[in-house]
């Protein structure tokens, strides 16, 4: 019944459906993390839990391929007006931390359900050992906040008001999440409205044939996309910079193998499950949303008229080994999930770009820190809990131009919230918000700014959760000549004797008076910083991007009074040496990877591997403090011998490996 024309046409009223939800929830919404920084989803599901429709200009741009099915089934007896929820991570594998509620509503037509309507909000706070629920220093599950399994919320149109009081009791601030949710049933009910219209347009039988037919297409245009690329397999790795409080780099690997039409991202060699929140709860799912937002990321930008729905996802097939960072097993905390599915992005990007190098950008920043405030309002003597702002670095530099400066790329979904609102809501001061110069990657293509913000608390004991707080290390990579990016930061009472950087750490106490001053990392740069226009880089240093020092050192283009010296920068260009390697890391990484080579890394793995989960971690921390003085296959294998000396209660491990038979 659908041909080209038509689709589009059926595509397009899904579209304006999913957009009349975005549209009511952000305009009802209590808290400023939803309404202002719109970290909400919203979606049309078909009859099996598989999404087909999502707003393209509003809210997050993570979950377009997320499956309900299994949480729809673990409901059952679906009746007019029912609405369904989770929080659970592990229940059904769609919410993926707690603060993260997931509705869904079932559809009926004639008396059976013909869809649903589906989307989740970020909760402000769902309780737990800190305020807003989430800190890297978490270690199980049960202390990221209360959890409901998939349940009724809504009964034929009434809310169960004991789940309420359960919600109320637990969290922080009940009126911010029950507010919230109520906006989000009240876009699903919008939902409902709009494809009960359109099967009054279309038909029942074209509406269901319509929902489905959607998902074929966009799995078409996927496949499409595929065949334009070399068949072949790729690797990539790219590191968090700390996988706990023990302070040692999480290490993700993928090996993408392209073969026609379809995809393998085998991810064999990433980090054990970790003893932080880190964890990413996959199930071991292989068409997983959160293993897959980096390669929807990449379709759009190949093709931005492909079609955004579960389609998507069937041409790729995931590999996440059980126990592993990608799919850990319960209680492993979750709640940062978020940091590690950015690197995650990273590491799909570093191997597509490698495929397809000439069509891609350099990496983005990475690091959207996601900045929380409990204090106390002296004017009216109560509590308050919000979201300040995301602080959001850059985009990676493109093929045609430079990075997005401050909320780029696969964070520019991420919304800043007006000063003016939060210090209404917040009793803070801003002191700094804006670009950093020199922060962007050094590029033909520039890569896009950081984002630099500084506020000061007036009430004592004011507890602070900075999460996704990353890229203090291993910087955002160039590509293809371009530089690396500048590194990330976080300091408390900047430009005072007392001042003090705090690193990755993502919670901290300020009292009266202190300044917390947070800054992104940048945008990779792409292309050789030689060949950029020396007009663009004069450019650059008049807008405050990039200092005469960096002008000079980068991009070898000398400026004096206010223009550029052409016979100086001719000079100083043809002196230097163009770079040649696909990626450029930045010292930290080259030096940290001398040490911990490709097969240190493999060895390490294949240890690992072997022993049972509850061991992984532990031993991999202990192998981490036994490497001084170490480096290479060679001195894993010693220190392993080392910690299985310290710890015979260590169960037996089978390897055949020389190295670790010569060490013992």
């Amino acid at each position: 019944m659908f041909d080209r024309s038509n689709l589009q046409v059926f595509a397009n009223h899904t579209r304006a459906a999913a957009e009349n939800m975005a549209y009511t929830l952000q305009r009802t919404a209590h808290s400023a993390f939803v309404k202002e920084t719109e970290d909400f989803t919203v979606m049309l599901i078909n009859r099996k839990g598989e999404t087909f429709g999502v707003p393209m200009s509003l809210g997050a741009t993570w979950y377009p391929g997320l499956t309900y099915t299994r949480a729809i089934e673990m409901v059952g007896d679906y009746k007019p007006g029912d609405v369904a929820f989770t929080n659970d991570p592990y229940s059904c594998f769609v919410a993926t931390h707690a603060p993260d509620t997931h509705l869904w509503k079932p559809v009926f037509y004639d008396g059976e359900i013909i869809a649903w309507t589906g989307g989740h909000i970020h909760n402000t706070d769902m309780g737990g050992a800190v305020p807003a629920s989430l800190s890297r220093a978490l270690t199980e599950i049960h202390q990221e906040g209360i959890r409901f399994p998939p349940m009724k919320l809504v009964n034929e149109g009434i809310f169960d008001e004991n789940i309420l009081k359960i919600m109320t009791t637990n969290v922080r601030k009940p009126d911010l999440n029950i507010g919230d949710i109520k906006a989000l049933v009240g876009a699903l009910n919008t939902g409902e409205r709009k494809i009960l219209a359109m099967v009054e347009k279309f038909g029942k039988q074209a509406f269901l044939e319509g929902a489905d037919v959607l998902l074929d297409h966009a799995e078409a245009q996927a496949r499409d996309l595929l065949r334009t690329m070399p068949d072949g397999t790729w690797e990539f790795v790219d590191y968090a910079d700390e996988d706990s409080v023990e302070a040692n780099p999480c290490r993700l690997k993928l090996t993408l193998t392209i073969r026609g039409d379809a995809a393998i991202l085998d991810f064999t060699g990433s980090d054990p499950q970790l003893g932080s929140s880190l964890n990413v709860p996959s199930g071991g799912d292989p068409r997983h949303t959160m293993l897959l937002v980096g390669v929807y990321y990449i379709l759009y930008t190949l093709n931005p008229k492909i079609l955004l729905n579960t389609g998507l996802t069937r041409p790729f097939t995931c590999i996440a080994p059980q126990g592993s960072v990608l799919n850990p097993v319960s209680p492993a905390a979750v709640g940062m999930r978020s940091l590690t599915c950015a690197r995650l992005r990273s590491v799909i990007f570093g191997a597509f770009c490698q495929a397809v190098p000439e069509l891609l950008p350099a990496a983005p920043a990475g690091n959207n820190c996601i900045v929380n405030v409990m204090t106390t309002d002296e004017r009216t003597g109560r509590s308050v809990i919000a979201a300040v702002n995301p602080v959001v670095g850059g985009g990676g530099g493109m093929p045609h131009r430079d990075g997005t400066n401050g909320s780029g790329a696969d964070a520019g979904y991420l919304k800043n919230t007006p000063i003016e609102i939060t210090e209404t809501e917040v009793p803070i001061e801003f002191v700094k918000y804006g670009l950093a110069k020199d922060s962007g990657g050094a590029g033909r293509w520039r890569g896009g700014l950081a984002t630099e913000m500084a506020f000061r608390v007036f009430s004592p004991g004011s507890r602070i959760t900075a999460r996704n707080r990353d890229r203090s290390f291993f910087r955002p990579w160039g590509v293809l000549g371009g530089k690396a990016a500048g590194l990330s930061d976080m300091v408390l009472n900047p430009g005072h004797e007392d001042y003090r950087r705090l690193g990755n750490i993502d919670t901290a106490v300020l009292q009266p008076g202190d300044v917390l001053e947070i800054r992104s990392a940048g945008g990779g740069g792409r292309g050789n910083p030689l060949e950029r226009e020396a007009w663009r880089v004069l450019q650059d240093v008049e807008r405050g991007y990039v200092s005469l020092e960096v002008a000079e050192r980068d991009y070898g283009v000398v400026i004096g009074d206010g223009k550029v010296d052409e016979a100086e920068t001719s000079r100083l260009r043809a002196s230097r040496t163009s770079p040649t390697a696909h990626f450029h890391y930045g010292d930290e990484r080259e030096g940290y990877e001398a040490q911990w080579t490709p097969a240190a890394y493999n060895l390490l793995t294949d240890i690992l591997a072997c022993l049972p989960i509850h061991w992984r971690f532990f031993t991999k921390t202990e192998i981490f403090r036994r490497m001084k003085g170490r480096a290479g296959h060679e001195g894993v294998a010693a220190a392993f011998a080392d910690v299985r000396a310290r710890f015979p209660e260590m169960p037996e491990v089978r390897l055949q490996i020389k190295e670790v038979e010569a060490a013992e």
